[in-house]
């Protein structure tokens, strides 16, 4: 039922010095009547933190904490909803659940209680999935795209176009319908500008969806080149960690090893390959492989040549790629003026290389000072793509010897799209 009672640990379990533990839906507050053994019938008092000592079902105090009423709809959920802040560790918390679910609540199951906040129009399917990607943010860029679209951003620009639309749909139907009525039809050229700028402004909110997902998920950076060439140096000089393994020996790395990092607030999941090369070693030509699987996937390949050395053709190759960026590795052994020169050893050239890596992979973001709007999952493109599809092709049937009905048939379909992606 989607108003059945849950109730559900809403921190980490484990040693801390509070815990809390929510419950929502029909007959929450009764069952917080008997946890608490107080107030009487409909004396709640709503939205106020107050300490209460908690009960278990045989009237053995458990814990001693705070207890806050939230009436429906002005609650989280939009039902009836009761937040208990015990202490930390195991015992507390566990045995107040068992105390609220032997009251009636079940256990609820993951995400519940924000699916519930979206059934009841407390928050649209957008923002729920802000509320996950603040959870998982780890760099101040995360967090401030992810509030971005808690706040409505997203939606709201989504809205705006939403309503372009239907207001285009209303023309398209009074042409249809009413032909000849007042001063004739509808000019077709005022429907084709309305057309195109919704269009192009769909087109722009589109042409964010590969920074957006860079921004939430890390932007991949792949450390290529031939083996010793300092790539494991350098991967670990940028985490300020020993993460890989470096040896004088070349070859030493066989696998991709990767680690997520944060560069001055900004996402990034670097990754170390293994050496390229020709090699007569079954093991080191598999790792080879993933680096070349790699090397398409990045957002942004490090090709790591040692300061003073010639490019081989492999090489120049991939250094002629636009996704690439030439760096002069171990620039303490030998400056080179060809390229971004650093030392792993020394960490000559490392804030450059850092400074290089935020502005070209996320230049865009930084030059606009704000991550909203942008689409930020897979979902999101595929919805905007699908009302950038229709648009295109109620174009044509805006001129002349077009048809006015399956204009107005494909601006619907964008408006559907719309609809799908907000939820």
């Amino acid at each position: 039922m989607l108003s059945d009672l849950i109730v559900a640990l809403a921190t980490p379990p484990g040693r801390s010095a509070v815990a809390l533990i929510r419950l929502s839906g029909r007959g929450a507050f009764d069952a917080a009547r008997a946890v608490l053994r107080w107030p009487p019938d409909g004396e709640i008092p709503d939205r106020q933190a107050l300490l209460a000592t908690f009960h278990e079902s045989d009237g053995t105090a458990l814990d001693r904490g705070l207890v806050t009423f939230f009436s429906g709809p002005a609650s989280y959920t939009g039902e009836d909803m009761v937040e208990f802040g015990t202490h930390g560790g195991l015992l507390a918390p566990a045995r107040l659940l068992a105390t609220l679910q032997a009251a009636g609540a079940r256990p609820a199951a993951p995400g519940e209680f924000t699916r519930r906040a979206v059934q009841n129009g407390k928050l649209d399917l957008l923002q729920a999935e802000a509320v996950g990607d603040l959870i998982d943010a780890t760099t101040r860029a995360q967090g401030r795209g992810a509030i971005h679209q808690l706040d409505g951003g997203l939606s709201r620009r989504l809205g705006e176009l939403r309503e372009r639309l239907v207001s285009l749909l209303g023309l398209l139907s009074y042409d249809i319908d009413f032909p000849e009525e007042d001063d004739g039809p509808i000019p077709r050229a005022r429907l084709v500008a309305e057309v195109d700028g919704v269009r192009t402004a769909v087109a722009a909110l589109l042409g964010t969806a590969a920074l957006g997902e860079r921004v939430r998920k890390g932007a991949l950076v792949v450390l290529a080149g031939r083996p010793n060439a300092g790539k494991s140096s350098l991967f670990n000089a940028l985490l300020r960690r020993e993460r890989a393994l470096v040896t004088d020996v070349p070859g030493t790395t066989r696998d991709t090893i990767e680690a997520d990092l944060d560069l001055d607030g900004w996402p990034v999941r670097l990754a170390d390959t293994a050496g390229l090369r020709d090699s007569a070693d079954r093991i080191e030509r598999l790792g080879i492989e993933v680096s070349r699987r790699y090397l398409e996937a990045a957002d942004l390949v490090l090709l790591c040549v040692e300061a003073g050395r010639l490019l081989d053709d492999e090489e120049a190759k991939l250094a002629a790629r636009p996704q690439t960026l030439l760096v002069r590795t171990k620039g303490d052994l030998k400056s080179d003026s060809n390229g971004l020169v650093v030392s792993a050893e020394t960490g000559a050239g490392l804030p450059e290389l850092s400074a290089t890596l935020v502005s070209r992979l996320f230049g865009d973001a930084i030059a606009g000072a704000d991550l909203e709007p942008m689409l930020t999952r897979e979902r999101h493109r595929v919805a905007l793509a699908t009302a950038l599809e229709a648009l295109d092709e109620a174009g044509p049937e805006l001129a002349p010897e077009g048809d006015v009905v399956l204009a107005a048939h494909h601006v619907r379909r964008a408006v559907t799209a719309l609809d799908e992606l907000v939820g």
